[in-house]
């Protein structure tokens, strides 16, 4: 069986963006939220304009999950316990997310690089 991820925004963009060390996750099953394509869609419409954010964004749309009101309590108890880190909301309800549902977080963000359940990758 693959092994699942869920991609936050930073994952995301480096999908698109074409970064190479995130060819081998390129066909994992895609797991993300809705909060993910918000900032990935900011993201990439500031750089390479509306085609380029509404193409990626129409394209991870069917991979996003929902998210319920113990991951937002969830969330919000661990960016309060990591204030200093100055997570961002998304990201810490991303982790939250990959957690219940049991996969590995893939992410770039320096922050979340010694959290356990993480595959870090730059």
């Amino acid at each position: 069986m693959e092994l699942e991820y869920f991609f936050d925004t930073y994952a995301l963009f480096e999908l698109v963006h074409g970064n190479k060390n995130y060819e081998p996750y390129m066909n994992s099953p895609i797991k993300t939220t809705r909060l993910n394509l918000m900032e990935l869609h900011y993201r990439l419409l500031s750089l390479y304009g509306e085609k380029v954010a509404e193409k990626s964004f129409n394209f991870f749309l069917p991979f996003t999950e929902n998210f319920n009101d113990e991951d937002i309590k969830q969330a919000n108890k661990m960016k309060l316990k990591f204030k200093k880190q100055r997570l961002s909301y998304v990201d810490c309800l991303s982790y939250i997310m990959s957690l219940r549902l049991g996969l590995k977080f893939l992410t770039g963000d320096k922050e979340f690089e010694y959290f356990g359940e993480v595959e870090f990758v730059k």
